[in-house]
């Protein structure tokens, strides 16, 4: 008896049992590996095939942080200018947003000042930021060092993080990191039960809204 509510438990534990939700946004340029990254970490997968995420997709990990089981949601954008309507409609509700440029494409980080600027306009204030210098397992191809990529996030005072989805390098430390700077900011600094505040703070849900974005890949 105890074991099968042990056995119900476990099972709906991945998606269902959790105490906070929070939400993440994945936004850059089309191609630096977004989809691969959030792939690698919802799903421990990786596929080269490069597919162009159409509007928005997500995907739902479950982590424990400090004793609490923290459901990510996590959003997944498409880079290109066309979708760009869409996609910014979901910057307002996220709690945390990972920048990201690929180490081997100099335009996509140059292109980070510009998805700064529209988390300004568009997101909440103070939402949690970091920046993600993905592909940096292509050592040979690499065109942006290390330390241009830490110079960027100090001057914005966000975290930076070099990552490889092929490789799972910092993948899940980027995502975790984010997490429980989320959890500091909007967590362990109020009581869990005000209800959340005018940012779209944390709530005690039951259950993720469902969305009807398409599956993308590596955009």
């Amino acid at each position: 008896m105890a074991n099968n509510t042990g056995s119900n438990s476990a099972a709906s534990s991945k998606n269902a049992s959790y105490d906070y939700l929070i939400k993440l946004l994945l936004i850059g340029d089309s191609g630096v590996g977004k989809s691969c990254l959030l792939l690698r970490f919802s799903d421990d997968s990786f596929t080269p095939s490069f597919i162009t995420t159409i509007g928005i997709d997500f995907k739902i990990r479950t982590i424990e942080l400090e004793g609490k089981r923290i459901k990510l949601q996590i959003w997944d954008t498409a880079g290109q200018e066309r979708f760009r309507t869409i996609t910014t409609a979901y910057y307002r509700g996220a709690m945390g947003i990972l920048l990201v440029y690929d180490v081997t494409d100099d335009k996509s980080f140059a292109n980070i000042r510009n998805w700064i600027r529209n988390i300004e306009q568009h997101a909440s204030e103070n939402v949690n930021k970091i920046l993600i210098g993905n592909k940096c397992d292509l050592v040979d191809k690499k065109v942006i060092d290390t330390a241009r990529g830490k110079a960027l996030a100090d001057e914005y005072q966000i975290k930076f993080m070099e990552t490889s989805a092929k490789n799972s390098i910092n993948v899940d430390d980027s995502f975790i990191s984010l997490a429980r700077d989320i959890k500091k900011r909007l967590i362990d600094s109020a009581e869990p039960n005000t209800g959340g505040n005018s940012d779209g703070g944390i709530k005690n849900l039951n259950a993720a809204k469902k969305t009807d974005g398409k599956k993308g890949c590596c955009s």
